[in-house]
């Protein structure tokens, strides 16, 4: 493993079903260390991206490494440096979870028993029970808890925290933060995306296997307008012909608006007027969404988790 190397490398990675083109020339890095959330609705290529790091699909051009290994021409050196976590697991019915997380440690080449042991209590499951007799959320537990036990230097995760209640979901944060401080490399696809607004360094949004838009969460809310809402007394502020300013919604003394670029023009327009009070708030995460979204209108409708 070269130290140099990113972790994880696409390079003009496509793939085409037919006459289908399920990834366009992606382009994408994530160092060590980094969790990077893959964002978009079905059909957008996560999946296909995801697949294709792992070494299950041939890419029809360009390339996809884990540390520097070509996934398709070497998988099998390539899993060695990372652990899985699918959005559906299906179990062995008549082995126990217990027996379960041992054999899948066994197959990945070794885990860490204690971390296993706490995972298994942090996580409040039942490795006594066989297989056939889990619940959908304890059946991802099983899936979660034998991707972090091995301590990988790569967690490559679809969907990873579906089926898992509110408290779950919050010990997964927990335990996705405490991965990346030991220096794992994490890269999540997910509908989730409070998840990943809460856990993730950067974002990559995916439409119609394009990369649109990548970048810190931060960098990406300066791409869009910032919510504005203020208090007025007398007559609304005038905000005609003002640099940025759009979406204007004047009504009983409060006025809403929309501002992209410089505050500054918005600014000194409010100052000119009675404002008592104005409160002014960053896109989320599921704003940003939609604003990539919306205009093709192919946002799902359980996209927002």
């Amino acid at each position: 493993m070269g130290s140099e190397a990113p972790v994880v490398r696409f390079v003009e990675t496509s793939k085409h079903f037919g006459e289908v083109v399920a990834l366009d020339r992606l382009s994408l890095e994530v160092g060590e260390g980094e969790i990077v959330g893959l964002l978009g609705p079905n059909g957008a290529g996560k999946t296909t991206a995801l697949r294709v790091l792992l070494g299950l699909i041939r890419p029809t051009s360009g390339r996809a490494e884990v540390v520097g290994i070509d996934a398709w021409t070497d998988p099998v050196a390539a899993h060695a440096e990372l652990a899985f976590i699918p959005g559906e697991f299906h179990v062995w019915p008549q082995l126990t979870g217990g027996q379960i997380l041992d054999l899948l440690g066994t197959v990945s080449g070794g885990y860490d028993a204690a971390y296993r042991d706490e995972l298994i209590e942090r996580f409040n499951f039942d490795p006594s029970k066989r297989g056939r007799s889990y619940s959908k959320g304890n059946r991802q537990k099983i899936a979660v808890i034998a991707a972090l036990m091995t301590r990988a230097p790569l967690l490559v995760m679809d969907e990873p925290s579906a089926g898992l209640d509110p408290l779950m979901e919050a010990t997964f944060q927990d335990r996705l933060r405490f991965a990346k401080a030991a220096g794992q490399t994490i890269l999540l696809s997910s509908h989730i995306l409070s998840e990943v607004e809460a856990v993730c360094d950067r974002v990559a949004v995916l439409r119609n296997g394009v990369l649109v838009e990548e970048g810190t969460l931060a960098a990406l809310r300066h791409l869009h307008a910032n919510t504005v809402e203020a208090t007025y007394v007398g007559d609304p502020p005038r905000l005609d012909g003002v640099a940025g300013v759009e979406d204007v919604h004047v009504r009983d003394g409060v006025i809403r608006l929309q501002v992209s670029g410089s505050t500054d023009p918005l600014l000194k327009a409010l100052a000119e007027a009675h404002v008592p009070s104005i409160q002014m708030r960053e896109p989320s995460l599921e704003e940003l969404f939609h604003a990539f979204y919306d205009e093709a209108g192919d946002v799902p409708a359980d996209a927002a988790g």
